[in-house]
């Protein structure tokens, strides 16, 4: 169970990591969908899950570089707009949580239909 401050945490990256994407002038991620930010070691660490159910894998990886470049202008935005000393390392992995509930629910849906 994660505490209170750290999940706090967690929502207000949550919103301020797609504002600041949305001031990048690169078409490719200014508008990527963050679906999940999950915070360890307190602020020190945070794992930033995006949509990525509409890319292949060479795309993920190619939004990961690109998101891995612009960490330095994520971390200034967190860092003025909360005032914080230090701002979490992020690191960007694609979220493929939807596209396995899709996949679960379409099985369910050949079993239902067997029935």
């Amino acid at each position: 169970m994660k505490s209170i401050n750290l999940q706090r945490t967690e929502s207000l990256l949550l919103e301020l990591v797609p504002e600041a994407l949305s001031n990048l002038s690169d078409t490719r991620i200014n508008s990527l969908a963050i679906t999940a930010i999950d915070c360890k070691n307190g602020k020190y660490d945070a794992t930033v899950y995006y949509d990525g159910s509409d890319y292949s894998k060479q795309e993920q990886q190619a939004i990961n570089t690109l998101l891995a470049k612009a960490n330095g202008h994520i971390k200034s935005y967190c860092l003025n707009a909360t005032g914080w000393y230090k701002c979490p390392n992020f690191k960007f992995k694609a979220d493929d949580s939807l596209e396995h509930n899709m996949k679960i629910e379409a099985l369910f849906e050949q079993i239902k239909s067997k029935d």
